[in-house]
């Protein structure tokens, strides 16, 4: 396949960082769009990359930055809301944004991230998810659907996040531990949307479920990386009376590390059936082998992010 024009948006986030070097490499020119280029200079020294500053959600700056484009690979997405950041605006409004700056530009391809489970269930953040996915397959566009559980890899909200929790709790208290999810690492999504890229027959209206070989649930998925980080702390499975109470106690706290639409989205299991990996002749990896890597990059981080304090 000749090296394409691709526009990202999203790309300085958890998949964009590890797409957009897959992307270089195989030889595409990407424009990643991004509210502020200065703090993503490490993705602009990538052969074939441009940075630029731009509000994706101003339809103006849209046109002008998909002109000349072959696809567009959209990954934007938020789990909690934040001010005038919505689910409605951030999953559905800015496709609808993106789908119009495409017709307009003659860009027939678009790529969007979206979630296993988008459509179903209670929570705001599927429900978003299945919204923008209606939208995308109504385009007229030739558009893929990905479609990951949990993701997992270095800087992720799975790993770093319990990790953090095991370590600063003496006792970790857990709400919807019996939820079964199938975590996937964020390196083969990226190698998912590139092969799509590289061959754009694979994947042209199809949605691909993206999971990971095992199957477990929350409360596994911790007591895993609790083991894996030497740690003894005690997990406290909570009833759903006590997880959704604390899911609303967790809403007032700085950074929202805990909603109770994440209490909603747990209510539906993250597992797939029909496997989108096989379909594009990759191996997922496993989740259990990857916690030494992970949680040894994790206290790298700690050491580094201490060191700069140090400096200031």
């Amino acid at each position: 396949m000749p090296a394409q024009q691709l526009v990202v948006l999203g790309g300085t986030g958890f998949v964009g960082r590890h797409l957009v070097p897959r992307l270089a490499a195989d030889g595409h020119r990407v424009v990643v769009l991004s509210r502020n280029r200065e703090q993503h200079r490490e993705l602009g020294v990538l052969p074939g990359v441009q940075v630029r500053s731009a509000d994706a959600h101003d339809p103006a700056v849209l046109q002008r930055e998909l002109a000349g484009a072959d696809a567009v690979i959209n990954l934007v997405g938020i789990l909690n809301p934040r001010g005038i950041h919505s689910f409605e605006h951030v999953h559905v409004e800015l496709v609808e944004k993106v789908i119009e700056a495409c017709r307009a530009n003659g860009v027939t391809r678009l790529h969007q991230m979206s979630a296993l489970k988008a459509g179903q269930g209670l929570s705001n953040y599927l429900k978003s998810r299945g919204q923008m996915e209606a939208r995308v397959r109504q385009s007229g566009l030739d558009w893929t659907l990905y479609q990951p559980s949990v993701m997992f890899g270095e800087g992720d909200g799975l790993v770093n996040r319990f990790g953090r929790l095991l370590r600063q709790l003496p006792v970790l208290p857990l709400a919807r531990a019996q939820a079964r999810l199938a975590p996937t690492w964020v390196g083969d999504v990226a190698a998912a949307i590139a092969r799509c890229v590289d061959n754009p027959a694979l994947g042209r209206q199809r949605g691909f479920e993206l999971y990971g070989p095992d199957v477990f649930s929350l409360g596994e998925i911790v007591r895993l990386i609790r083991d894996a980080s030497g740690r003894r702390t005690p997990i406290l499975e909570l009833p759903d009376g006590l997880g959704r109470l604390q899911a609303q106690l967790a809403e007032l706290l700085p950074g929202k590390p805990f909603s109770l639409d994440n209490f909603r989205s747990l209510r539906t299991d993250s597992v797939g059936k029909n496997d989108g990996y096989a379909m594009l002749g990759i191996t997922p990896q496993a989740f259990a082998p990857w916690l030494p890597r992970l949680l040894t990059a994790s206290a790298r981080q700690r050491r580094l992010s201490a060191a700069r304090s140090l400096r200031r």
